[in-house]
Formats: C-alpha cells, structure tokens, sequence
C-alpha cells in the first residue's frame, strides 16, 4: 500500500496521486496526455505532480460524472490559473459555465422518461403516435404501414 504523502513533501508521485485521487495511472497519464494535468520530471526522469493536481483530478471526475465532455473539462480547466490549488470559488464559476447544458439535458431525459412509458405497448408500426421515433408525427406525412421499415426517407 502506498503512503500518505507528508503535507510538505515537495512533489507527488504518479502513485501518491493515483492512491489520493482513485485515479488510474492509466488514466492520469491520459488526463496528462490531454492537457488536463501536468507534471514535472524529477532528477530521476521521474514524474512529480503538485499538490493541486488532487483538486484538479476530483474537479474532472466530477464533470465526467455528470457527462461534461473531457475537451469542455480542459477548456474549462485552462481559465484556471496554473500554480495555484483551484478554489470552491473557481469550482462554483466552472460549474455555472455548464448548468444550462445540464438543465437541458435533464429536461430531456425526463421528457424521454416521460414518453418511453406511452411506447412501451403501443404497437403501432406504423409510428403514427410514437413521440420518441416519430415526434408530430412526420411519418405519417409518408404513407400508411411500417413507413420507416420499408425503406430509405426521400430527400427533402
């Protein structure tokens, strides 16, 4: 088992990190890969990551929780400035950044929650009613029957 690092110890190894932050080294050298972290070599050739990096990794583990794609992770991350532990502060302002993002998908998973249980049993081939393949309807404006089983939609 890896120990905790001393509160003054001067730089983290890639295991010290992965230990702290349940991160794969696999996937700090990925997040490393993708600008998302950064280290510094010791004499040895070895990695070393500041202690800020912990906050950043929980910080993207976070936004991949809630599905925030890893290149929005890094844009966000690069109005951070480098040097620094990011504070609740910069979390709150990263946050609000994709709350509306989130709001809307939110909406819409309810709204699919909310129609999946009328299609369940519907049967409808002909899709006339379905609102999450045929929303208004639109196939209907194409015949009667199984319109979207029989072949490809005309171009508009």
């Amino acid at each position: 088992m890896t120990e905790i690092p001393r509160w003054n110890q001067a730089g983290l190894t890639v295991g010290e990190v992965a230990a702290r932050s349940g991160v794969a080294v696999s996937a700090m050298h990925f997040y490393e890969r993708q600008g998302l972290i950064t280290s510094r070599r010791s004499p040895g050739n070895q990695r070393r990551y500041r202690r800020e990096t912990l906050r950043r990794i929980a910080m993207i583990r976070i936004a991949q929780r809630v599905g925030i794609p890893l290149a929005q992770v890094r844009q966000a991350l690069d109005t951070l400035p480098q040097g620094r532990t990011p504070t609740r502060s910069d979390w709150q302002q990263l946050s609000e950044t994709w709350r509306a993002e989130l709001d809307e998908r939110i909406r819409a998973l309810e709204q699919l929650r909310d129609d999946f249980s009328d299609c369940i049993g519907c049967g409808c081939l002909s899709l006339n009613r379905c609102a999450l393949a045929n929303p208004h309807d639109i196939e209907g404006t194409r015949g009667r029957g199984p319109v979207r089983l029989l072949g490809p939609k005309p171009h508009s």
